[in-house]
């Protein structure tokens, strides 16, 4: 199960999670690591799209701890009703709702974590922090890193 933080303007728009651009890293990223998307479950901690217009683009707007805790029974119905081997989580603010708010990716990133009433979790980037890389080298680095997270992930599962 893969968690993300909140539908982007592409997902809203609709009604899948993980079909705008950061979708299309997840995608890439997963079948570099061997892991087929279909055989996923893929959601989001927060349910709705929090945006500001911006002429006639919708801009995303991090969510905030009350709207992720009023979220947090629908995430929870979802593990209920998946019951996956693993979680992973895209980015802090899926990181923080399922392993509370301390949780920092960029110091705990790439480790399986226990926490009581869940099955194993990992953390690491959203996919979306990818395309914000400030050039392609960087871009480059940062997709052959996600790829090895989920590559840890997938050999967790084959064994």
């Amino acid at each position: 199960m893969f968690v993300g933080e909140q539908p982007g303007d592409r997902e809203d728009i609709e009604g899948k999670p993980f079909v705008g651009p950061a979708g299309r890293m997840l995608d890439q990223a997963l079948v570099e690591a061997g892991i087929d998307r279909a055989a996923v479950y893929v959601t989001n901690a927060v349910k709705h799209f929090k945006w500001t217009a911006k002429g006639k683009r919708r801009l995303h707007q991090k969510p905030n701890a009350g709207e992720i805790s009023a979220c947090r029974p629908w995430l929870d119905a979802e593990i209920a009703a998946v019951q996956p081997h693993v979680i992973v989580c895209l980015g802090a603010t899926a990181a923080q709702a399922l392993l509370g708010r301390e949780f920092r990716v960029s110091t705990q990133r790439g480790q399986f974590l226990s926490r009581p009433g869940l099955p194993l979790l990992f953390a690491t980037v959203h996919p979306s922090s990818i395309l914000r890389a400030l050039d392609d080298e960087t871009r480059e680095l940062e997709m052959a890193a996600f790829v090895r997270d989920l590559t840890l992930v997938a050999r967790r599962l084959n064994h």
